[in-house]
This record gives C-alpha cells, structure tokens and sequence, in this order.
C-alpha cells in the first residue's frame, strides 16, 4: 500500500513544474537561502566532503555546484588496463545483463523496448541487438558526474522528452518502462569495443542534465532533439577513459549499452551491488 501511494503521488504532482522550480531554487544565490539548503542535504544524506576538491559546503555559489561538485584527483581510482570497462559513476547496480529480444529487464517482471529507450531510431537500436545493458542508480548522497567507461568519439546525441518519475527500486519495481519514459539524453560513442550508448535518464526535481561538450541539454521543448556530431565542421569530440562526459543537478540514472559480442560484465556483479567510478565493471570479448 505505502508503494501505491508513493507512486499515485508522483503520477498526481505536476512534475515537470516541480522539478523546474527546485532547479530555480538551487540555483538560488543567497547566502542564507543556499547555505541552509546545502546544510541539511550534507547532513540528512551524510556526504562525505573530505573527498571534494573544495571541502566546505558553503563555499559553494549555489546547491548546484555543491551537487555537482568536483572530487580530488586521487579521490578516484580508474581501472587504465586495455581490456577493462569501468563504471561511468558512483552508485549501485539496479540491473545489468543481456538485451534480449529487443527488450531490457527492468525489475521483477517489468522491461521495456530498447529502440523506445533510444528515442525510436531502429536503426540504432539494431546495433545493440543481443548486446548488454548496465542501469547505475545514483543515489543522493553520490559524485554525480558521469565518465566514460572506455575512450569513445561522440557520434549523437538525442534528447527523448518524457515524465519525470522517481528512479529509485521502488519506482522502477511499480512503474513499467520507467527508463523508456523518463525524459532522458542519449549519447552514442563509437569505440574500440564497437558502438557503445549512455543514457542520462532525467527524474523527479532533476534540475537538468548537463554534457562536457553543449552544457546544458535537458530540459527542452517537448520534442525530440537528435544531433550528427559525425558530419560537422568542427573538430571530432573524443573522451578518453575515466573523463567526466556530463553531470545530473540531482540524482538519477545511467543506462549503458554496448553491442552484442563486444564485452561481458564481471560475473560478481548483480543488482545492488555498489560502484565507485573508475573500477572495473566489464571486460572486452
């Protein structure tokens, strides 16, 4: 009952304009309006600050750069052997496995479509056909930039509109094709290991999903928004491993894809298990 509930409010509560006006009060300025909300987050959610390049909360200009805030150099450790695919983020395995049937498993009976994850390309969701999926949650208390698993090039990006339901277990026990109708931000890289997807799944009071290479990319108008970055003038955009790529003002999802026979994921990972950025996660085939 107290899940249905939880659930009923979230479909009830206007959630973009809820999400919209928390990301205007984070980006709040005032001393005492910012301090007092960075105070309580720090405190409630036990952020450890010893690891942050600066370590005093209210040094920060607003609630979005204390969320977003940059780690110490060493404070992170990637896993640099040629083989190795390591986690994009802090947090914790929801699922991860094998995309079958053009369907990725979601929670206790529930999935959803891989090309309706990708924003309806076909095409594109043909390249990950019998692939593997990965879902990291980023949990509040988490880093909450996102870095690249393996080296790639970007090849497109796609902003696919959508709800803005909650990603914790709970949601996406209660909640079908949760991933596939949040709004979210595709990013296709081509890779040593063939093509290889991320996607920055938005939730509720998410005030926005940001990338290294165009800052802030969700939210938008309602429709989707598909870049080439393949064909343009300007010089190819190429990370290599353990670079942060984007950031979430507030937490979510990643959802990493890659294409069948590319990798495998360590047989000790399941749901739930815990990650820190830059270890190993997978292995090329």
């Amino acid at each position: 009952m107290k899940d249905k509930l939880f659930i009923l409010l979230q479909q009830l509560l206007p959630q973009h304009c809820l999400s919209r006006l928390v990301g205007r009060i984070a980006e709040c300025k005032n001393p005492k309006v910012k301090n007092t909300f960075i105070r309580w987050f720090a405190k409630r959610y036990q952020i450890n600050m010893s690891e942050a390049l600066v370590e005093e909360p209210t040094a920060y200009e607003n609630f979005n750069a204390f969320f977003t805030r940059a780690l110490k150099p060493d404070a992170r450790s990637i896993d640099m052997t040629a083989e190795a695919i390591v986690s994009p983020a802090d947090g914790a395995i929801s699922q991860l496995g094998t995309i079958a049937n053009g369907r990725i498993f979601q929670a206790k009976g529930r999935g959803y479509g891989l090309s309706t994850l990708l924003g309806g390309d076909m095409n594109l969701a043909n390249e990950f056909k019998d692939g593997r999926f990965a879902t990291i949650y980023l949990s509040p208390r988490d880093y909450h930039r996102v870095h690249m698993p393996v080296k790639g090039t970007l090849r497109q990006t796609i902003y696919v509109p959508g709800d803005l339901y909650s990603v914790n277990q709970t949601t996406a026990e209660n909640v079908d094709q949760l991933f596939a109708r949040n709004e979210r931000l595709v990013a296709i890289f081509d890779t040593e290991f063939g093509p290889m997807a991320m996607v920055l799944v938005g939730a509720m009071i998410v005030a926005g999903i940001e990338t290294v290479w165009s800052g802030q990319e969700a939210p938008v108008l309602k429709a989707p928004v598909s870049r080439d970055f393949s064909n343009q003038p300007q010089p190819e955009i190429t990370l290599d491993k353990g670079v942060e790529m984007g950031r979430f003002k507030l937490g979510s999802t990643v959802v990493l894809l890659f294409g069948k026979d590319a990798m495998e994921w360590l047989p000790e990972l399941q749901a739930e298990s815990p990650l820190c950025l830059g270890q190993r996660i997978g292995v090329s085939e």
